[in-house]
């Protein structure tokens, strides 16, 4: 599937945010004193580090909030497999403002390439089976649509973006409801036909339940793999099935071989190292003092 970019009325306010967060009152004291304020330079944006590239539009809308007037070079787009050293993209503009926003650019760059590369990782251990890797709500508040935008970028798909998308009925609202019989038509009648609805369950009976009253998916939450593959069989492909419960790289594969058709992640969004990735000052007769 191609990989859609972000609109830019969507990204813009979080990434203005961290700018002022970055600028506080006075500026970025430092460059200002430091760097002539008609100087150019062109900077070389690349990878310390092999990994999947996530997120150069928001860093290249970093640099542009502080000035609109910058020449970028993407060489690698979002999406793309890179190897260590690899240039990303090559920005030229006003050197002022390309220091001022460097690191909320890289924050953003090195963070959301992070989530791709790992996603990726572990998109690749499932390859050999049907098992589609998903995202889950253990997101950075405020950062949620960049972060599955980054798993997306990784090859990986997302799951409900919020709790407004979908019904995601846990142990908690059945423990409440009484039974999983009440949960489920309480959900039926209190939303509209288009919104799907999926149970979590912890056992086959909690299963077998749940399959006797009807729902769209069911979560099969920190089971054996001896129990996903019986879970997947009494499932036959009446409702989508998905296993979460801190699945990794080296455990990924044996879940997908139970016949499951999704694998939730929680750690690809929360925990997700960075992709170490830098800004490389380049000397050379481009880097002329900027045009009046």
């Amino acid at each position: 599937m191609e990989l859609m970019p972000l609109p830019q009325i969507m990204v813009e306010p979080l990434v203005r945010a961290a700018l002022l967060e970055d600028l506080g009152r006075a500026g970025d004291l430092t460059t200002d004193a430091v760097v002539p304020a008609d100087a150019v330079a062109t900077m070389a944006i690349a990878t310390r580090q092999p990994g999947v590239i996530a997120g150069l539009d928001v860093a290249a809308l970093a640099f542009r909030l502080i000035d609109p007037v910058f020449e970028i070079e993407v060489g690698h787009p979002d999406g793309s497999d890179v190897a260590a050293g690899a240039v990303v993209a090559t920005v030229r503009g006003p050197a002022r403002a390309l220091l001022t926003a460097e690191r909320t650019a890289l924050n953003f760059l090195c963070h959301l390439s992070g989530i791709a590369t790992a996603t990726a990782g572990i998109v690749d251990a499932v390859r050999p089976h049907k098992a589609q890797i998903v995202c889950t709500r253990k997101t950075t508040p405020g950062l949620r649509m960049l972060q599955k935008y980054a798993v997306r970028a990784g090859g990986g798909a997302n799951h409900r973006f919020g709790l407004n998308d979908a019904v995601l009925i846990k142990d908690n609202h059945i423990a409440i409801a009484g039974d999983i019989r009440t949960a489920i038509e309480r959900a039926r009648a209190g939303v509209g036909h288009m919104v799907r609805i999926e149970v979590e369950v912890d056992t086959l009976d909690q299963l077998e339940e749940v399959l006797a009253f009807g729902a769209d998916a069911v979560l099969l939450d920190n089971m054996s793999l001896e129990d996903i593959t019986l879970a997947v069989g009494m499932v036959a492909g009446r409702a989508i099935t998905e296993a979460s419960g801190r699945i990794n790289v080296e455990t990924a594969a044996a879940v997908a071989a139970t016949g499951v058709d999704l694998i939730s992640v929680g750690w690809i969004t929360h925990s997700a190292p960075i992709l170490d990735i830098g800004l490389d000052f380049n000397e050379g007769p481009s880097d002329r003092p900027r045009p009046a």
